[in-house]
């Protein structure tokens, strides 16, 4: 009541009057048991002058004294002295010079409370929902009648929904709200809260008149949360799933068209995520304004720079080595360690900062789930390439000619198509493919000359998995492998996943030696 008789003489009263009254309640604040300075500062709280959150905040904080000099209220910081109402400087002090104007315990959560209820008037809706915040994690009951004037104000559906919360908040702990008003507070933290509310909740259950209620809650909130988990759990390997299709897709098309296991390809990967370090560095050096647009600049520059490299490593090595395929593994090992050297003599070992653009910064809430934008982008970007991949193959003359070299080598080559030719067309369309993957990984792993080595080997066993040279055993086992992978970690931890993930494809292949969706034609029949 005495908050209430405060508000309403502070909107009744002219501002000179006001002005006068809070200089007054300040200059009073040393004075008096803690129970009259505890009245003050919810007077000063209420007053709605700019400078109460000043004088408060020095006082929680132990910097508000009193001049021994002239009696002058002073805020005192790194041994210089401020006025703590005009805030004029009153020059250096020492210990001798001020008497700090003591607190105890029960004035300190006043004090905080106070301040949070300033916070409640302010103009900005999000410093009324910070200040909302504030008290609902510290409710006190002196407070209600601030968060219920606030509330019948408040036109910021944000800032009214924290409002809500911290009413709430507050009538579970106020001795003198009714059961009515306690059961529906305790619904509506349990409704908006999530698992945040359980510590709240907990403490009700030995309350007689809410024990049921809350036992409700805790069991629906515990239902709510697992099936958030599964459907955390399913995205997260839906993400890994579209980071694995993108560093295997390049790798599927070399396999099943040469036949040759690309032991480079991984550095391939890494050269696109150095190529969009490059064009940011680039960027952030003579024109800043284009950084939003510096991954769509990186993308074909990745493609070019790696296809280049991997048509000059098929030309100028694999090609001598066709129908060899434990000294084409040999050869395209060496070749990743020329890449990985070559990276750390001009880059150096350590990792290279490569930015978020804004569009692909913070992330958006669906159902309940925290889902990152880049993430997001990653997983449309990899079925993005995957469409290309697939008109290609099924539109183009280029693609016609792969699927024919892939299903029957030598009658490809009898009915003229120039095999060699396609080869290296293929072998530098994967490469350029992994450089796409490269720009898309460097957003969420470090760039550093060992990007590649994470995904060389999960990005094999997709190829084996869902079977050499079909894009869509590659779409497929992609994503098998990323959510199994994602629901054996909890269980298993995360290498003991990768593991039991190695030993099923071994015991998969055995039964279906070319995958999920094997390419079907004349040579692989043979």
């Amino acid at each position: 009541m005495r908050l209430i008789r405060l508000i309403l003489l502070c909107l009744i009263m002219p501002a000179a009057a006001l002005a006068q009254s809070f200089e007054e309640i300040a200059r009073a604040l040393p004075e008096g048991s803690y129970d009259d300075r505890a009245d003050r500062v919810s007077a000063l709280a209420s007053s709605g002058d700019p400078r109460a959150e000043a004088l408060l905040t020095a006082l929680v904080g132990g910097d508000l004294a009193v001049l021994k000099s002239d009696g002058r209220l002073v805020i005192v910081t790194d041994g210089s002295a401020t006025d703590a109402l005009s805030g004029d400087p009153a020059g250096s002090v020492t210990r001798r010079d001020v008497t700090p104007v003591r607190v105890n315990n029960n004035l300190r959560g006043h004090v905080r409370a106070a301040l949070g209820t300033l916070g409640l008037v302010a103009e900005s809706p999000a410093a009324r929902t910070r200040a909302a915040a504030q008290v609902e994690a510290a409710p006190d009951p002196a407070q209600l009648s601030a968060l219920e004037a606030a509330l019948s104000r408040e036109t910021d559906t944000k800032a009214r929904d924290a409002l809500e919360i911290a009413r709430a908040s507050v009538l579970l702990v106020a001795p003198d709200a009714t059961p009515d008003e306690r059961a529906e507070a305790l619904a509506l933290i349990a409704e908006r809260r999530g698992a945040a509310a359980q510590v709240r909740i907990r403490p009700l259950l030995s309350d007689p008149a809410l024990k049921d209620a809350a036992r409700t809650a805790l069991a629906d909130i515990e239902r709510a949360e697992a099936l958030r988990g599964w459907g955390l759990t399913l995205w997260q390997g839906l993400s890994l799933g579209s980071v694995l299709l993108l560093a295997a897709i390049g790798l599927s098309i070399t396999f099943g068209v040469c036949g040759v296991i690309n032991m480079a390809h991984g550095e391939l990967v890494m050269l696109g995520a150095y190529t969009t370090f490059m064009v940011q560095e680039v960027i952030r050096t003579h024109a800043p304004g284009l950084f939003d647009w510096s991954l769509a600049i990186a993308l074909p520059l990745a493609f070019l720079v790696t296809a280049a490299i991997g048509i000059a490593v098929e030309r100028g090595i694999v090609r001598r080595l066709y129908g060899r395929p434990l000294e084409t593994l040999l050869a395209t090992w060496g070749v990743s360690l020329i890449l990985q050297q070559a990276v750390r003599s001009i880059f150096g070992p350590n990792n290279r900062q490569v930015g978020n653009p804004s569009w692909m910064s913070g992330s958006v809430e669906v159902l309940g789930l925290s889902l990152t934008w880049n993430r997001i982008w990653i997983m449309l970007f990899a079925l993005a390439v995957f469409g290309f991949l697939m008109l290609v193959l099924r539109r183009t003359a280029l693609g016609l000619q792969m699927r024919a070299v892939t299903q029957n080598r030598a009658m490809a080559a009898e009915m003229g198509i120039r095999t060699g030719r396609v080869d290296a067309l293929t072998f530098g369309l994967g490469a350029g493919i992994a450089g796409l993957a490269g720009v898309a990984l460097s957003q969420i792993d470090n760039v550093s000359p060992n990007l590649g080595q994470g995904y060389i080997v999960d990005s094999f066993m997709v190829v084996v998995f869902g079977g050499a040279g079909s894009l869509w055993g590659t779409l497929a086992g992609a994503f098998t492998l990323g959510i199994v992978n994602k629901l054996a970690e909890p269980l298993a931890g995360a290498m003991l996943a990768k593991v039991m993930i190695l030993i099923f494809i071994i015991l998969f292949i055995q039964k279906r030696p070319r995958g999920l969706f094997p390419t079907r034609g004349r040579a692989v029949e043979g």
